[in-house]
């Protein structure tokens, strides 16, 4: 299994766009047979802040999620939203 988080910054003000942008990736991405679980939050400390925390049944259906037709769609139209590159990490079980 692939366990990745994403942390997403959006710039000043462009935060409820960048919202509903994340929003409408959510419902495809869970959609993909690869997907295990997809979710979405809100840091309550930071309106600005948000992270997908994303589990793949493997580096193939991560990698395909990653190639998808709404995960370009959902790059496209958040790259004017973002205040930085998202910060991707990937997790391994160890305990």
């Amino acid at each position: 299994m692939i366990r990745i988080m994403a942390r997403i910054k959006a710039r000043a003000g462009q935060e409820a766009a960048l919202r509903s942008v994340l929003r409408e990736l959510c419902t495809p991405s869970r959609n993909e047979s690869g997907c295990l679980s997809y979710e979405l939050f809100e840091n309550e400390d930071d309106p600005l802040e948000f992270v997908t925390v994303e589990q793949w049944r493997d580096q193939a259906a991560a990698d395909a999620h990653l190639a998808s037709a709404h995960v370009a769609a959902a790059i496209a139209l958040a790259s004017e939203l973002l205040a930085q590159a998202p910060l991707i990490h990937r997790f391994r079980a160890i305990a």
